[in-house]
């Protein structure tokens, strides 16, 4: 049978086609406007992505056996608001997981409400690219947008009630919207009393790898395919790449190196740090997971190549830089401000340590030194907690970088495990929905059939002392910084 994953991305959709044995048949990418109204701002308009969802569908399945199709699933971008009206027609553009402006929002939730209070109710605390203080935003800015709201639900799931007419989320996606009881893996009755919702607006919650019902007859006549294909859950990006990456079970770990940076560490046990500086939610192989997120990560270096220098070409960038561990210019990568583990929207990126003598090759390390300093902030917090962790595997964009591998492996000093395949989020979704038709029996079972190391990059004794040094370095220009970043707007 065939198993289609969909990756709803910030900036394009990956449609992937696998078989019953986890081989994947087919790729198919779809862009979408990415909008920035205001400062801080990110919006995007969810009839786009079900209009290249549906487009890239038709190419996907092509030349396939349509009536093979069996299931299908998504990775999705978390914590966006997406609100329908009685009509089911969307409300306002969907506010997005990257966007800053809750600010007062989230400081009402955090040292109001507090952030002791939250941490009981959801597990975490609120940062501004969570769900409940966009519902609050829109309460408090937009109040005649607020009285028309009847469904609230996350972007993937705008696409699976297009596509089976059921109001549905997942565990794992849910987690990040501040409103739901992670440990209990219900929705938090206190959290929609602060928000001034009802239970009745938010989605059924189902684990990710459930079938939450079967394509709607007109959506099976316009794709061709069968009206049994099952739809299941699905996950948040991050959880579904780590299915996609085999990161599933006790003490795993996996590094996404995407539009934004992810350290995830999966776990049977549900754990918070008592700062709250990493994100405890729910996993989607029906146990939990901490991770830590910063928001720019790839972003950084392609804003770098993109805006600054010019270039496309960024392999021959990387080509220009030498030694390694030595470099004296330091990159804080906070481009969209910073969640884990500081949890300021302010926050800012900066350069610091230029001299005379500093090179564009220099300035370019830099850049992707950052990234991987600031997923070694996250890392280190886990650490704090006693949870040893040797290897890591790794996905995303970035992944697709020898030399980025390389400095991850030596600045974490951790085992890099490379996978056959790197496209997380979309495989991830495809197994999922193996798992909801029966193919396997559960989510471990899929990973450990489907997913293959092909290489691993081992962090190199002289280097990981040369980067412990410098981290020690880099880990003192955010607290010098800060004082700054809040007057600087």
């Amino acid at each position: 049978m065939l198993y289609v994953g969909i990756d709803l991305g910030t900036s394009a959709v990956k449609l992937l086609l696998m078989d019953g044995e986890g081989k994947i048949q087919k790729i198919v990418s779809r862009e979408y406007p990415l909008y920035f109204p205001h400062p801080g701002w990110s919006e995007q308009k969810p009839e786009d992505w079900y209009e290249q969802v549906m487009d890239g569908m038709k190419e996907l399945i092509a030349e396939a056996d349509k009536s093979k199709v069996a299931g299908i699933s998504f990775g999705g971008q978390m914590h966006g608001l997406v609100i329908l009206d009685k009509e089911d027609q969307v409300i306002r553009p969907a506010i997005l997981w990257n966007d800053g402006r809750t600010y007062e929002e989230c400081d009402y939730l955090n040292n109001v409400i507090g952030k002791e209070k939250l941490s009981e109710y959801t597990a975490n605390i609120s940062f501004t690219g969570f769900t409940a203080p966009k519902i609050l935003w829109v309460k408090n800015k937009e109040p005649e947008n607020f009285k028309k709201i009847v469904k609230i639900m996350l972007p993937k799931d705008y696409i699976a009630y297009k596509l089976t007419g059921v109001n549905c989320t997942d565990v794992s996606d849910a987690s990040g919207m501040l409103l739901m009881d992670v440990k209990n893996r219900r929705w938090s009755k206190e959290m929609c009393e602060i928000c001034g919702i009802s239970e009745e607006m938010l989605p059924k919650l189902y684990e990710s790898y459930e079938c939450v019902g079967t394509v709607k007859p007109e959506i099976a006549r316009e794709l061709g395919i069968p009206e049994t294909v099952k739809v299941a859950a699905g996950a948040g990006d991050n959880a579904a790449a780590a299915v996609g990456t085999g990161t599933v079970g006790d003490g795993m770990c996996n590094i996404s190196l995407g539009t934004s940076g992810t350290i995830f560490i999966s776990s049977e046990k549900f754990g918070v740090d008592k700062n709250n500086a990493l994100h405890a939610f729910a996993h989607a192989d029906g146990h939990y997971h901490l991770m830590g997120c910063m928001l720019s990560a790839a972003s950084c270096n392609k804003w770098w190549m993109d805006e600054i220098i010019g270039t496309s070409d960024y392999g021959a960038e990387q080509k220009k830089i030498g030694v390694l561990g030595e470099n004296h210019v330091y990159f804080l990568p906070y481009l969209m401000g910073e969640r884990s583990p500081h949890n300021n929207p302010n926050a800012r990126g900066t350069f610091i340590g230029m001299t005379m003598d500093t090179t564009r090759a220099d300035m370019t390390q830099a850049v992707l030194e950052g990234v991987a300093f600031a997923l070694r902030d996250s890392f280190e917090v886990a650490k704090s907690l006693g949870i040893k962790i040797e290897r890591t595997k790794i996905c995303g964009g970035g992944a697709k970088s020898p030399l980025w591998k390389k400095m991850i492996a030596n600045i974490l000093n951790l085992k890099v495990d490379v996978i056959e395949s790197e496209e997380g989020p979309a495989l991830g979704g495809a197994m999922l929905a193996a798992v909801a038709c029966g193919e396997y029996k559960n989510v471990e079972e899929a990973a450990a059939k489907i997913v293959r190391i092909v290489d691993t990059v081992e962090p190199e004794e002289e280097l990981v002392k040369k980067y412990d040094e410098r981290y020690q370095q880099f880990r003192q220009i955010y607290p010098a910084c800060k004082p700054l970043f809040d007057i600087i707007k």
